[in-house]
C-alpha cells in the first residue's frame, strides 16, 4: 500500500485557500480583526506538550486578556496543574479558537507562567474561586492572594486565522453552488500573519 498523497496535479492542489487567502488586508488590519475576533469568542483551546508522556493534550481555557497590541495573550492557571508542568519541559503551544459560524483563529508561540502578583491582581475576577476552591487554611482560598493562581502569557510566533467575508445567507448560497458546480466556496478571509509580521508589529507595541 503506498504512503504518498495525491498532489500529482499540475493545478493547484487546494483550491479552497486558493479562493479564500486574503493577501490585500495590512498588517494592523489583520491584528485588529485577530484580536477582536479572539475576544469575542473568548474560550480557547490550549495545546502543549504532556510532560511525561511527550503526547500533545488541550485544555479549554479563557482569555483574560492581551498585550502588545492585541498580539500576546494571558490565562489564569493553577500554577500547581499539570499544564505548568508541560510548559516546565516545553515552552511551545498552540491557541486555538472556534465561533459557531466556523470561523476559527489558531496563534503559534511560547507560553511562561507568571506569578507576578501585581499582574495576578490586575486581572483577577471572583469567579476563579469556583475553579480554584478553597481549601479552608485562610491562604489558598481562590482569592486574588491565593499563592496558586497564576498567568500563563502566550507570545505569539505566527497565526493562521479564518473570519466569515459574506452574511449567513452568503456563505449557504456560496456552498450550494459549490456543490453543484464544483467551484471552491468563497466564504472565508483566510489570513496569516508570519513571524517577521509578528516582530515587526512588537517592535511598535
Amino acid at each position: 500500500m503506498s504512503d504518498q498523497f495525491s498532489n500529482t496535479s499540475t493545478k493547484h492542489a487546494d483550491p479552497y485557500k486558493e479562493a479564500n487567502l486574503d493577501n490585500e488586508a495590512s498588517l494592523e488590519q489583520k491584528i485588529s480583526d485577530l484580536s477582536n475576533f479572539m475576544t469575542s469568542c473568548k474560550f480557547a483551546m490550549m495545546t502543549t506538550r504532556d510532560a511525561k508522556t511527550g503526547n500533545l493534550v488541550s485544555r479549554c481555557m479563557a482569555l483574560a486578556a492581551q498585550e502588545s497590541g492585541g498580539i500576546d495573550l494571558l490565562f489564569h492557571t493553577n500554577t500547581e496543574s499539570g499544564k505548568t508542568d508541560d510548559l516546565a519541559t516545553d515552552e511551545h503551544i498552540n491557541i486555538g479558537f472556534l465561533n459557531t459560524f466556523g470561523e476559527w483563529a489558531s496563534v503559534s508561540g511560547k507560553a511562561s507562567v507568571v506569578t507576578d502578583r501585581s499582574l495576578i491582581k490586575q486581572h483577577y475576577r471572583p469567579d476563579l474561586k469556583a475553579w480554584m476552591g478553597d481549601l479552608g487554611d485562610g491562604v489558598h482560598d481562590g482569592s486574588e492572594n491565593d499563592p496558586r493562581i497564576g498567568i500563563i502569557r502566550v507570545k505569539m510566533i505566527t497565526s493562521h486565522y479564518a473570519i466569515s467575508s459574506k452574511n449567513i445567507i452568503g456563505r449557504v448560497a456560496e456552498v450550494a453552488q459549490g456543490t453543484i458546480t464544483g467551484k471552491p466556496a468563497q466564504t472565508n478571509r483566510l489570513r496569516e500573519i508570519s513571524e517577521e509580521e509578528v516582530s515587526k508589529w512588537r517592535v511598535s507595541h
